[in-house]
């Protein structure tokens, strides 16, 4: 069987990279893979939130999964601090990694910086953590974007060295899932930068629930530069692409919407000007993105519904992942009387 295993983190809100670079490719997965979508607010706590705010925005990422198509029928969503199994193979898998395999994830020294000493445990242990996120599940396959290659590399190491410490075949190398080109999403405002929920600017990025005034705004401001569009040829062109990051970032964003290829794209608009671009493109997210936002906006007026789904996914996900873990005591060998 193979069954995937990814999440969202709930910090802030969640924004059109989150649905284009993971989101919307997991909804079209559902039809061919066991499929476990997960909240994932353990690792949200590796830095400082406001406990009223993660509530919320737990709630925001559900409602922006159910909104987006995924279908709780077909897949299992839910927080993973509800689900045991996390916490407690993870502190196994902190038993069973190495503290130089660690050493070597560049994350952790991204978002560290310079303060690393001030870092928290879970910050530097956070690949562990989402080695038991697949694991607890025996995982065959993650999404994964560049960014997250070098995480799943060491979930596979760790399921390798607990099988090969206790003499098993237990845990499954799970592969990563390639999902054609990757759509990278980036800063209105920069487009050297991604788009982050962390941006202090919110005319940087589109939240999946802003309406469609405010995103017709934020396209219109999104910086530019003061060239007509370019033709397929700039796809050839590397150092074209470089010097002009914030077009290539709109038609990107278009052809991911649209779900065209970006030649097509290119060859539609070449010559035209920005504000003719933007408005076309305005309309594409108001009617794609602007749809998703009134569902999550409706579904966040009805908590109850939200959490019904969530509950129902936290009993399957344990159904799932407590026979797991008491064979995996077995294998450990912690008495169970």
């Amino acid at each position: 069987m193979k069954r995937i295993f990814s999440g969202v983190q709930p910090t802030q809100n969640v924004h059109l990279g989150n649905y284009l670079g993971a989101i919307r490719n997991w909804v079209r997965l559902q039809d061919d893979y066991d499929c476990i979508f997960c909240i994932v607010d353990l690792h949200a706590i590796t830095v400082w939130q406001e406990p009223a705010s993660l509530k919320a925005q737990t709630r925001e990422v559900a409602a922006a999964y159910l909104a987006a198509g995924i279908d709780p029928k077909r897949c299992i969503i839910f927080n993973q601090s509800q689900v045991p199994a996390h916490a407690e193979l993870a502190w196994i898998f902190n038993c069973v990694a190495r503290l130089g395999w660690l050493n070597r994830m560049t994350q952790f020294k991204e978002k560290a910086g310079k303060h690393r000493e001030n870092a928290s445990v879970g910050l530097y242990a956070y690949p562990n953590l989402m080695a038991a996120d697949i694991l607890a599940y025996k995982g065959t396959h993650v999404p994964v974007g560049e960014d997250q290659k070098q995480h799943l590399e060491l979930a596979r190491d760790i399921a390798q060295k607990f099988n090969n410490d206790f003499g098993v075949n237990y845990f499954p190398l799970p592969e990563p899932l390639i999902l054609g080109p990757a759509t990278r999403v980036m800063s209105l405002r920069d487009g050297a930068k991604k788009m982050s929920k962390s941006d202090e600017s919110d005319y940087s990025r589109i939240n999946l629930t802003d309406d469609a005034d405010l995103i017709r705004l934020k396209i219109r401001k999104a910086k530019t530069d003061p060239h007509p569009l370019p033709g397929p040829e700039i796809l050839t062109d590397a150092a074209a692409q470089d010097a002009r990051p914030e077009a290539m970032n709109l038609l990107g964003i278009y052809a991911a919407l649209a779900d065209r290829p970006p030649e097509a794209v290119l060859e539609e608009f070449a010559g035209s000007e920005f504000s003719r671009f933007k408005d076309v493109l305005a309309d594409l997210m108001v009617a794609t993105v602007g749809k998703i936002g009134r569902e999550m906006r409706r579904l966040q007026q009805d908590p109850a519904e939200i959490d019904g789904v969530l509950r129902r996914g936290i009993e399957a996900a344990r159904a799932i992942s407590d026979p797991i873990m008491r064979e995996v005591h077995d294998i450990v060998g912690f008495l169970r009387p």
